[in-house]
């Protein structure tokens, strides 16, 4: 991860990096989608199936959603963000990844971080906050809440908000009142930033 002075060979380490027992049983490695000059950084949990069938994050009925709720505040994969996981390979069934797990790729996404230096992050889903920020509350009490990200690489500290997984939405309709106050929360913090 170190040695990739861009994000082009960040992607290409990530994909000749074969450590992680996770990728032994996915299709494909789903690293980056959308724009990679963008100032905005998505960091979702781990692709799943349809993820790991496409090769690519989002993109399933959660990344419909996903892609819907940042449409309402004008962000977009195709002009504004870039979008990313934590993990790179599909864990079995489904689950949360392990410690293990998450030790392989954090390098990878620190690395996405310092190359990137983003103005604001979306840590989407409790497994991406816990992984990245210090706050070790549930996702319930973190969301919409803007918090500050600091890691190796990084020039200065990064503006960070998390949110509440789609996927966990889709699960949950009743609690989609909360993304959309957090979303309303959201374009006001960006705006504030600059963004």
């Amino acid at each position: 991860a170190e040695a990739a002075d861009s994000l082009d060979a960040l992607e290409a380490a990530v994909r000749g990096y074969t450590e992680c027992p996770l990728r032994q049983g996915a299709q494909n490695t789903v690293v980056f989608d959308g724009v990679k000059s963008a100032r905005v950084l998505v960091i979702g949990e781990a692709p799943g199936r349809d993820e790991d069938l496409a090769g690519k994050p989002f993109v399933g009925r959660s990344g419909q959603l996903l892609d819907r709720m940042f449409a309402e505040i004008g962000l977009s994969r195709t002009k504004n963000l870039l979008i990313t996981n934590v993990i790179y390979w599909r864990p079995p069934g489904n689950r949360n990844p392990d410690p293990a797990e998450l030790a392989h790729c954090l390098p990878f996404v620190e690395r996405t971080l310092a190359l990137m230096q983003p103005q604001a992050v979306f840590l989407i889903g409790g497994v991406a906050a816990s992984a990245l920020l210090p706050a070790k509350d549930g996702v319930l009490k973190m969301r919409g809440r803007a918090f500050t990200l600091e890691t190796r690489g990084l020039t200065k500290p990064v503006n960070a908000m998390v949110m509440l997984h789609p996927a966990y939405l889709l699960r949950r309709p009743q609690d989609k009142r909360l993304a959309w106050a957090d979303l309303i929360a959201a374009e006001t913090w960006l705006k504030s930033l600059g963004v």
